[in-house]
């Protein structure tokens, strides 16, 4: 059993982001009460769990939208795992970065073959591949939605 099945949050976790980045929407920025503290606490558009910000975190999106969390709302933010120092132990943290902007894809040339090139410097036989792979990667989709 999953312990975050056995005690849900309702706030995002590193944990929840499995491994990967996570573009999200702020879809409302709201001061709540968390244990004794009073928090930012951000939700997002069609997620269902809150980020209870720090102040690093409130910082990158300053940095990215302006200090007035009312412009923040609509504005994509990127979710990722990190490691910090807490209390004299590294943990898993989540922090924020702007969106990646996708630019057009350079045009490509004919493909060319791979070719493995064996050669000798100093003494040494240096191997390496010449030439461009053929054909175009494609990075996967994201296709299984985050449960957050």
């Amino acid at each position: 059993m999953n312990m975050n099945d056995i005690f849900p949050s309702k706030f995002v976790k590193a944990a929840d982001l499995r491994g990967r980045d996570v573009t999200v929407v702020i879809g409302s920025a709201d001061i709540e009460k968390i244990g004794e503290d009073r928090k930012l606490v951000l939700y997002f558009q069609g997620k269902d769990k809150g980020l209870v910000t720090n102040k690093t975190n409130a910082d990158r999106i300053a940095m990215m939208y302006g200090p007035d969390t009312d412009d923040w709302l609509g504005k994509e933010i990127v979710l990722y795992k990190d490691f910090v120092a807490f209390q004299g132990k590294n943990v898993e943290a989540i922090r924020v970065k702007p969106p990646v902007t996708k630019r057009a894809a350079p045009p490509q040339a004919a493909p060319v073959q791979r070719q493995h090139v064996v050669t000798e410097r100093d003494g040494y036989h240096l191997s390496e591949l010449r030439g461009q792979p053929t054909g175009t990667q494609e990075l996967p989709e994201d296709g299984d939605e985050i449960p957050f």
